[in-house]
């Protein structure tokens, strides 16, 4: 057989898996991996897979060495659910060097090897034996974290919904606004279930936004996860349009809300298996709850006003979440509030450049609009559907779901309502 047909077909698996976002990659079960390296590459690349949030829930060891450590750990201890192994043999000798490890591997073992050589005959035997998978080195964080994830996710299990967490980078600056405008779009846009969760629980805004004042909430929800399950989450939701259901903070300051680092894991979780789409609208602050929250959300939306301690905080958020999520995309930034009158500000592009990024959305500054929408329990777009704003708004939601790629926002539109305003 050619090269070419071995490489097409070994290699299937890794070309499958190049294109894909690690961010596609579902979250993996409470399973035990033991990984054993020879190369110093792999042994990088797993300890990476280690510190990433899918692999939250996987107890992770990796050990320098190969098939003889493999054997000598498991001659006096029970397999892992996985073991990943490196193997630098030769084609013709991978199956005699893997026979002792057979016979301490417990039967319920699953066993994927990364190899050097792509070899379509290897391959099979290597499958017809019993092998999970077989990649060829380099491999990429993706293709462990895809290949683990094909082994242990049922694929007949509904697909899992998206979180996305909205936080401000300062008070004041609109996120819960932005968060709920964004929820009500994508839920009406799109006709998409769609959960809008205020992690707020002492001054939460969503209820009022809304106009809703359901007898519970949120706070049910954290204080109880042992009861948490789709029957008591659907209790727990209040209606608010077709496709949107609120989990709302209590109107009440009856008591004080400290919360432990995993205190809202289980909620995101049922979140996301009940809803394609559950919106998090974040208080703004620093603690472990919110750096956990944060870090386990497949998207987040920072909000700043373009000032400078906005810009410091939103530039050490950035940092922050780039050290506690390496292996995703940054966080979109959305700047509220632009153009207010006779408000000295920090350019769009004055205010990105430190950052790195651009905005995926300029709100301007209406305070008759927005004040309006908010007395009345109303969004934006039911408001005036037709404005600047409310389109904004609708390629916020696009973007945020995938189906538009984020481009530079237009100015032109903007660049109108700063002038208008400014006559004013």
């Amino acid at each position: 057989m050619s090269d070419i047909a071995r490489e097409e077909d070994v290699g299937a698996f890794q070309e499958e898996t190049a294109g894909m976002r690690v961010d596609e990659i579902r979250p993996l079960p409470r399973i035990s991996v033991q990984a054993f390296c020879e190369s110093e590459g792999l042994f990088r690349t797993i300890e990476r897979c280690g510190q990433d949030r899918r692999m939250a829930k996987v107890n992770l060891r990796v050990t320098h060495g190969g098939i003889q450590a493999a054997v000598s750990m498991f001659e006096t201890a029970p397999t892992p659910n996985l073991i990943l192994l490196e193997v630098t043999a030769q084609p013709k000798d991978v199956m005699e060097t893997l026979a002792p490890l057979a016979d301490v591997c417990d039967p319920t073992t699953k066993v994927v090897l990364v190899g050097h050589f792509n070899d379509i005959a290897l391959y099979r035997e290597l499958v017809r034996n019993g092998i999970s998978e077989y990649l060829v080195a380099p491999v990429s964080l993706a293709d462990v974290l895809a290949c683990i994830a094909t082994i242990f996710v049922d694929p007949e299990a509904e697909p899992l919904g998206r979180s996305i967490a909205f936080v401000g980078a300062k008070g004041g600056v609109g996120s819960s606004t932005i968060a709920h405008n964004c929820a009500f779009g994508i839920s009406d846009l799109f006709e998409t279930e769609t959960v809008l969760a205020d992690l707020d629980l002492a001054f939460g805004t969503a209820s009022i936004d809304f106009d809703r004042d359901p007898p519970q909430g949120i706070a049910e929800a954290v204080h109880s996860p042992d009861r948490l399950d789709e029957v008591f989450l659907d209790r727990l939701l209040a209606r608010c349009s077709d496709n949107l259901s609120l989990l709302a903070a209590p109107s009440l300051l009856d008591r004080t809300y400290d919360f432990k680092s995993d205190s809202f894991a289980p909620l995101v979780e049922i979140l996301r298996r009940n809803a394609p789409v559950s919106i998090l609208d974040v208080p703004h602050g620093w603690s472990e709850w919110h750096r956990s929250v944060l870090g386990e959300a497949d998207e987040i939306v920072v909000t700043a006003v373009p000032d400078l301690a906005n810009l410091r905080n939103t530039k050490n958020l950035f940092d922050a979440l780039a050290k506690l999520r390496p292996d995703d995309r940054p966080p979109h930034l959305v700047l509220n509030q632009v153009g207010v009158p006779k408000r000295p500000e920090i350019g769009p592009d004055d205010f990105c450049e430190p950052l790195g990024v651009q905005p995926v959305a300029l709100v301007p500054f209406d305070s008759q609009l927005f004040g309006s929408a908010a007395n009345s329990g109303r969004m934006i777009a039911e408001m005036s559907p037709k404005s600047t704003t409310s389109e904004t708004f609708s390629q916020l939601a696009h973007i945020l779901t995938g189906r538009i790629e984020a481009h530079r926002p237009r100015r032109g539109g903007l660049a109108g309502i700063m002038q208008r305003l400014a006559r004013k």
